[in-house]
C-alpha cells in the first residue's frame, strides 16, 4: 500500500484506506472517494496538485490530501 501523493503516473490502484479529519473524510466521500474506489494517477509532480481519475471524474487533490489516501496498487 502507499499514498496516492507517492504513486506515480499510470498507477491504477483501488482506494484501501482513508484517514483524516472529519472534515477531510466528508469531502472525499462527496467527491467518491471512498474505500473500494478505483483510481488512476493522471500526473503526479512535486509542489503541484496530485491528478486522478476516478469515477469518470478528474480530481485534483493537494499532496496533503493525498497522503491520506492510501491505495492498494492493482498495475
Amino acid at each position: 500500500m502507499q499514498s496516492i501523493a507517492k504513486a506515480k503516473p499510470g498507477t491504477i490502484g483501488i482506494v484501501a484506506k482513508l484517514e483524516g479529519e472529519a472534515r477531510f473524510l466528508s469531502r472525499a466521500a462527496a467527491i467518491g472517494l471512498t474505500p473500494g474506489c478505483p483510481v488512476e494517477i493522471l500526473r503526479s509532480e512535486k509542489n503541484q496538485p496530485v491528478l486522478i481519475y476516478s469515477r469518470d471524474t478528474v480530481i485534483a487533490l493537494s499532496r496533503r490530501e493525498g497522503e491520506k489516501i492510501m491505495l492498494e496498487v492493482t498495475t
